[in-house]
């Protein structure tokens, strides 16, 4: 039976699916069932007893044995299947997760999210950081990240997610780039944010972000903005590299600093300076020694972070 068993999961991912459900249901019904079947057990022992005489068990014994097996069935029928983990990675660390129902989630640094499968939908919560997903293809069970009140609902595709912190007293910032398929992005707050936008492959949305790039001030909802980056500079963290084309200092350094425990800080004087390149995640030394080449700061380490300042 065994081998049959693991025969039949072997011909199709929906076997393997379907198995592992049932076992769940077991596994979260276990107490209950053996609750039920001991009472049952109590009550169909006299009545076996009484049979074996002759004698025909009275309406409280029956009303009582139909009793437990009812809700022996309502605890395995209404207990839906239902999977809830919880992933992260800590500074610099990245990771890649293959969900049960077939999906891949890699995880950049300092991430954390919590992925909930059930029968009739799966969603993810991105509490923080950044993460890709390539989404197993199920159009019964829709794929629903969400991330600072924002929902991306997608059936079968890949995207990018990335959640920054609030800044300065602003709100967080969020992006969305979608690789390839179809997602729709949803959000709450004001009406402009509430519109749900159909993003198309290339797309980036972008939501809680001003002009310049840098979250935005306040805490008033900002409409989302939508654009079109080079896809391999927003995963080029998947290969172990930062890519800088025409970004701001500021935003740079912000980039770098969340691969390495030591910060690195600028002096507001240079933070809106221009820069270009492409280095390694987590080389902090590297990345403000050639900064300072190029642009002729000056470099010191105060403590426990890296300063960039005017000469």
């Amino acid at each position: 039976m065994e081998l049959e068993c693991l025969a039949w999961q072997g011909r199709s991912a929906a076997h393997r699916l379907a198995f592992e459900r049932c076992t769940d249901v077991w596994m979260d019904v276990a107490g209950a069932a053996r609750a039920a079947v001991a009472r049952a057990t109590a009550i169909r022992a006299p009545e076996e007893q009484g049979q074996s005489r002759g004698i025909r068990p009275g309406p409280r014994a029956l009303v009582a044995a139909v009793t437990a097996t009812v809700a022996l069935v309502a605890v395995l029928v209404v207990q839906p299947w239902r999977d809830v983990d919880t992933y992260g990675t800590g500074i610099g660390e990245q990771r890649l997760v293959l969900l049960r129902d077939g999906s891949r989630m890699s995880l950049n640094t300092s991430t954390r999210v919590r992925v909930e499968l059930s029968p009739a939908q799966r969603r993810v919560s991105v509490e923080g950081g950044e993460a890709y997903f390539e989404v197993a293809k199920d159009e019964s069970r829709p794929f629903v990240v969400s991330a600072a009140g924002t929902e991306v609902t997608a059936t079968g595709t890949a995207f990018l997610v990335r959640l920054m912190p609030s800044h300065a007293g602003g709100r967080e910032s969020l992006d969305v780039t979608l690789v390839e398929g179809q997602v729709v992005v949803q959000g709450s707050g004001s009406k402009a944010s509430n519109q749900p936008i159909v993003m198309a492959a290339g797309d980036r949305v972008r939501v809680g972000r001003g002009q310049d790039g840098r979250p935005a001030s306040g805490t008033s909802a900002v409409a989302p903005e939508r654009d079109r980056p080079r896809l391999d500079q927003v995963l080029a963290w998947q290969r172990g590299e930062v890519i800088f084309d025409n970004m701001s200092l500021w935003e740079a350094l912000t980039e770098m600093s969340r691969y390495s425990s030591t910060p690195i800080t600028v002096d507001p004087r240079v933070a809106d300076l221009r820069v270009s390149g492409v280095f390694k995640t987590g080389d902090s030394v590297g990345f403000v020694q050639a900064v300072a080449a190029l642009h002729g700061l000056a470099v010191h380490k105060r403590s426990q972070a890296w300063e960039l300042t005017v000469k």
